[in-house]
């Protein structure tokens, strides 16, 4: 009996066994239960934000095209946040090495080139047909890019900002500071085309208020020291226009014309804050916030650069306090002080 018992006990563990290896494979070969979640419903992956490469040429160091260059890159990345990668270059007021800065920036293949100031604009046309190209601190495109009956657009890939004060109000802004005075020198650097364009116009304006007008050029801050003493041996007042090379040189010029006595009216108040009386002046910074709103939308492709006339900003007069203090001369109404270097 009891060996019958344990066969019995046997055999039903066998068809136990062979029940549950039945369970499995069926189990096993069961089709996956179907998603009913529409497609639709699926969680969307966002496109990357696209990326740009802009390179900056910048000629030279000096008050007013340092803020121009900072007003683009930050206006650029309010536009475009995370979005541009800048690469500014600085030539250190050797116009040949402007070539050489955006030369690199075509074989680097960037998005746009910003030219902050004639020379580097007058590179980058020469370099490429291709890149975008926005001038800044350019005071006037029909003069640096040789255009005859310059309409306010550039075509093809330029465009951007002008500097370019009203002349005739400067003129007459010197007539108002010094009515007494006969005879005005007229002080920049003969390699700067838009420098020669402002003061030739000047001189035409002051002639025409009944002023002796005398040109008075260097050809880099060498002989800068030697043509400014000459221009205050010989006038009673001596003006400079939006000219890089005097910017980045305002203290030779204010040592020689402030113990002179003899007061010096400026294109911008970058100078006019250096060595200057007084100015009717742009703000720079404002300028360069202009040239990089235009960048984001030719970046993005809101807007053809071939189509964008130049765009220009309002001039407002301005005086420096502490030369006016030392000169004896009181501003007229209407003048704004300058803000002293930080």
């Amino acid at each position: 009996m009891k060996k019958y018992l344990a066969l019995l006990l046997a055999l039903v563990m066998v068809f136990a066994l062979a029940a549950c290896g039945g369970d499995t494979a069926s189990d096993a070969t069961e089709p996956p239960v179907a998603d009913d979640t529409p497609a639709s419903d699926a969680p969307e992956v966002e496109a990357p934000a696209e990326t740009y490469n802009v390179g900056i040429c910048q000629l030279v160091q000096h008050v007013a095209l340092d803020a121009a260059t900072q007003g683009f890159m930050d206006a650029l990345e309010e536009a475009l946040p995370g979005q541009v990668t800048f690469d500014n270059q600085n030539a250190s007021n050797d116009i040949p090495m402007c070539s050489t800065i955006v030369n690199q920036f075509v074989a680097d293949n960037v998005d746009l080139i910003m030219c902050n100031a004639t020379p580097a604009l007058q590179a980058a046309a020469a370099a490429t047909t291709e890149i975008p190209i926005l001038g800044t601190s350019v005071t006037e495109y029909g003069v640096a890019l040789e255009i005859d009956n310059f309409s306010g657009t550039v075509g093809g890939n330029i465009s951007g900002t002008s500097d370019l004060a009203p002349l005739d109000e400067q003129a007459a802004m010197i007539q108002t500071w010094c009515p007494d005075a006969e005879t005005v020198g007229l002080v920049y650097c003969s390699a700067e085309p838009n420098s020669q364009y402002q003061v030739d116009v000047v001189k035409e304006e002051l002639e025409k208020l009944g002023y002796t007008a005398e040109l008075y050029s260097f050809s880099d801050s060498n002989d800068l020291a030697a043509v400014v003493e000459s221009a205050v041996a010989a006038c009673d007042v001596l003006y400079i226009p939006t000219d890089n090379t005097a910017a980045a040189n305002t203290g030779i010029i204010d040592n020689i014309c402030r113990p002179a006595k003899k007061p010096v009216f400026c294109g911008e108040e970058g100078i006019a804050q250096g060595c200057g009386v007084a100015t009717l002046s742009i703000s720079y910074y404002d300028l360069g916030v202009a040239t990089g709103e235009m960048a984001a939308k030719v970046l993005t492709g809101e807007a053809d650069i071939s189509e964008m006339p130049i765009a220009y900003a309002p001039a407002t007069p301005k005086y420096n306090a502490e030369i006016c203090a030392d000169l004896g001369l009181t501003p007229p109404e209407g003048y704004e002080a300058i803000e002293p270097a930080a």
